[in-house]
């Protein structure tokens, strides 16, 4: 008869390795976890993760404090390489597409000017373009003064001529009432000669003397 194959040996279970379990001492303790103060904060979140309007002030208020134009590269070094030049760049491109600054040539690159001179003059922008936006002005008008707070009427009314500046003249002193000579004196009254003396009356020649 031919001869059967023995069977493998089985270890007993006692042999048999199991895997290995941390211990409790390898679990990280609350200690190791980050805290809040490790978070990054606003300035060191990546650019793409910003605002745009935010970037956007941020480059207008390094054209706004300087006295000249300013290429990208300007506006990086002004806000301390925060910024990258390409992301100013667009920032800058972007601003120029909407009539914020204007741009010449300066070599190979573009410098920019503000067109509006301070925040205040960048809101008004703003509102302008909103309005420019509709095709029903006086309606949008109509619904912002409405709108208004009783100080803010008052305001735009003196703004608009209707209040008590309205009859002063851009120095601040009161307009002419009547009419005046050329250096505020009053208009002749009568025929003069041409040095402000009277003309001779009739029966007298040009010396005073009678004829």
């Amino acid at each position: 008869m031919p001869e059967v194959p023995a069977m493998p040996e089985v270890p007993p279970s006692s042999e048999v390795p199991l895997p290995e379990v941390p211990s409790t001492s390898e679990v990280p303790s609350t200690s190791e976890v980050p805290s809040t103060s490790e978070v990054p904060s606003a300035s060191e979140v990546p650019a793409a993760r910003r605002p745009s309007g935010e970037l956007e002030a941020q480059v207008l208020a390094a054209l706004w404090a300087a006295d000249r134009p300013l290429t990208p590269q300007d506006v990086q070094l002004a806000l301390g390489g925060e910024l990258a030049r390409t992301t100013i760049a667009t920032i800058l491109a972007r601003l120029h597409d909407k009539g914020t600054v204007e741009r010449t040539r300066a070599g190979r690159a573009y410098a920019y000017t503000p067109t509006v001179r301070d925040p205040a003059g960048l809101a008004a922008r703003r509102m302008r373009t909103e309005l420019d936006r509709e095709q029903d002005r006086s309606t949008v008008l109509a619904r912002f003064v409405s709108d208004l707070s009783d100080d803010d009427e008052r305001l735009l009314r003196e703004l608009l001529g209707e209040g008590p500046q309205n009859h002063q003249d851009p120095q601040g002193g009161q307009a002419p009432a009547g009419d005046q000579g050329p250096q505020g004196g009053q208009a002749p009254a009568g025929d003069q000669g041409p040095q402000g003396s009277q003309a001779p009356a009739s029966g007298q020649d040009p010396a005073g003397g009678a004829r």
